[in-house]
C-alpha cells in the first residue's frame, strides 16, 4: 500500500497518532480547498470545522481512495454552513426573530434560521404553521390540502433534516 494511503488506513482503523499526523499533513490542502470555495473571511473557521468533522468521522469513510473527495465534499459543506450563517439575524424576516427569540446564544439562533432555511418548501412551510404560528395538524392540513398523515409525516422529516442540519 502506497505511504500516502498507509495513514490514511490506520486513521480509519482508530490509530490517534496517526489520526493526528494525517490531519497535519492534509491542513494545506483543506486550505486551498477553502480558499476556492469560501469567502476570505471564512477559510481559517471552515478548515477548522474540517478538521473536526474528519477527526470525528475518519472511521466511517469506506476506501482510502475516496480520503480526497471526503475532504472536498466537508470543506464545501463547511463553506455552505458559514455562508449561510453570515446573515445577519436583523435580516432575517420578522416571524423568524420572534420565533428564536428565546435563544440566547445568537450562533444557535443563526443556525436554526439556516436549518429550516435549507429545508426543502414542503417541509419548510409545514415546520413554520406549525412551530411559528402554532396551527394544529389539522389546519396545516386544511390550508395546504393535505391529508393529516401527510402533515404529520412532513413534520417529522422537516425536524429530522433540521437535526441532521444542525449536527453537521
Amino acid at each position: 500500500m502506497d505511504d500516502r494511503y498507509f495513514l490514511i488506513e490506520e486513521a480509519r482503523n482508530g490509530n490517534q497518532q496517526a489520526t493526528e499526523k494525517l490531519l497535519v499533513n492534509w491542513q494545506p490542502t483543506l486550505k486551498k480547498m477553502a480558499f476556492k470555495q469560501c469567502s476570505l473571511n471564512d477559510v481559517d473557521d471552515a478548515v477548522q470545522e474540517s478538521l473536526a468533522i474528519i477527526w470525528r468521522r475518519i472511521g466511517t469513510l469506506k476506501t482510502v481512495e475516496a480520503f480526497p473527495g471526503w475532504l472536498f465534499i466537508i470543506v464545501k459543506r463547511e463553506c455552505a454552513k458559514l455562508m449561510k450563517q453570515t446573515h445577519k439575524l436583523d435580516e432575517m424576516p420578522d416571524d423568524y426573530q420572534e420565533l428564536f427569540s428565546y435563544y440566547s446564544n445568537n450562533d444557535l439562533r443563526l443556525d436554526l434560521i439556516a436549518a429550516i432555511h435549507s429545508l426543502p418548501d414542503k417541509y419548510r412551510a409545514v415546520i413554520l404553521l406549525r412551530d411559528l404560528e402554532e396551527l394544529s395538524i389539522g389546519e396545516i392540513a386544511d390550508k395546504l390540502l393535505l391529508t393529516r398523515m401527510a402533515v404529520k409525516s412532513r413534520i417529522h422529516r422537516g425536524r429530522l433534516m433540521i437535526q441532521e442540519y444542525m449536527a453537521k
